[in-house]
């Protein structure tokens, strides 16, 4: 009995010092490698404010305003914006006319340039009258002077016209 009491403990002693070993410390393992990819295409994207000359009587001098054309295109990329004559039906881009409420419409001539000093008109025809710039990936800002000339004023009212800004790119 004796030998029994001596083998239950020093067994317990020979087991607590035995090394434990994880179940998956053998376990195999494998490795893969896979690839990411995006591409992108070359692209742009327009948004403008409107341009509001505000309220008048007689126009007897210029009504100078400016409103922002935002052009985002991927970096590197080359663009040009033009601006279309405008939805005023005889409404040219050397002529462009807003337009008011009546028979027959009654019109007023405004201008829209690319540049401050109000010389020169912007237009659609790229290369001639257009804006160029190259994308940085970032948004630009482009601004567009507008100008109201002295004229004879037609009757009051608000004259509007709708002006579609294209990038080219």
């Amino acid at each position: 009995m004796r030998w029994r009491n001596l083998i239950v403990p020093c067994l317990a002693v020979a087991l607590a010092a035995a090394p434990v070993v994880p179940f998956n410390a053998y376990a195999a393992t494998r490795q893969t490698t896979f690839t990411v990819t995006l591409t992108l295409q070359t692209d742009c994207q327009i948004s403008a404010t409107n341009l509001n000359f505000g309220t008048s009587g007689v126009i007897a001098a210029n009504i100078d305003q400016t409103s922002t054309l935002t052009v985002t295109c991927s970096n590197g990329a080359p663009y040009t914006v033009g601006l279309d004559a405008g939805s005023v039906t005889g409404s040219t881009v050397a002529n462009r006319l807003l337009g008011g409420t009546g028979t027959p419409v009654p019109t007023v001539a405004y201008q829209l340039y690319r540049d401050s000093a109000r010389s020169l008109t912007w237009g659609q025809t790229v290369g001639t009258d257009t804006a160029a710039g190259t994308g940085t990936g970032a948004a630009q800002t482009l601004t567009v002077y507008g100008r109201v000339a002295p004229q004879n004023t037609p009757a009051a009212g608000t004259y509007t016209s709708t002006v579609t800004a294209t990038v080219t790119f």
